[in-house]
């Protein structure tokens, strides 16, 4: 049984950079590697410091979205301020999360990409189909990384839902 819990959360904004996956929504292996690509270079290019730098908060997030029959995966913070300047074959994109209820999953990873796939994981392979009296309906949904404590990141995966 998944250790879920349901959230009612405002509405707020993701300021954001990313990348379209390319790989099959089947081909799991496809999209972790491009996924893991994407955050290696985030890193060291600086693009997740400038997004920190606008940041009103210490959270990332992990974001994924279908937008214009494409699957997004962007990495992004809680802001009012413009995007930055995304480069060459990135995309900035400012992801508007709708107030309702979240299926909220908690978790732990030894790297953000571990907690990520971890909180996905048990989100959408476990906790959804349990939770049978709400349903995922589409829109963003994102693992959000809320810091780090005892040498692993911690955080959680948000999921807007409806009432069945």
């Amino acid at each position: 049984m998944a250790n879920y819990f349901l959230e009612e959360k405002d509405s707020f904004t993701v300021v954001s950079i990313g990348t379209e996956l390319k790989s099959q929504y089947t081909d799991f292996a496809g999209i972790n590697k491009e996924k893991s690509d994407f955050w290696q270079a985030a890193s060291q290019d600086g693009t997740l410091d400038d997004l920190k730098a606008i940041a009103t908060n210490d959270y990332v997030f992990i974001v994924n979205e279908a937008v214009n029959n494409k699957m997004m995966h962007y990495a992004g913070v809680m802001s009012e301020a413009p995007a930055p300047a995304a480069g060459e074959s990135r995309e900035s994109r400012v992801v508007q999360f709708p107030k309702g209820e979240y299926l909220v999953v908690k978790g732990e990873g030894n790297t953000i990409e571990e907690l990520s796939n971890t909180v996905t994981g048990i989100a959408f392979g476990q906790a959804l189909p349990e939770a049978n009296h709400v349903a995922y309906v589409g829109g963003p949904n994102a693992a959000v990384v809320m810091g780090k404590r005892d040498g692993l990141f911690y955080g959680e995966m948000w999921i807007p839902v409806v009432r069945k």
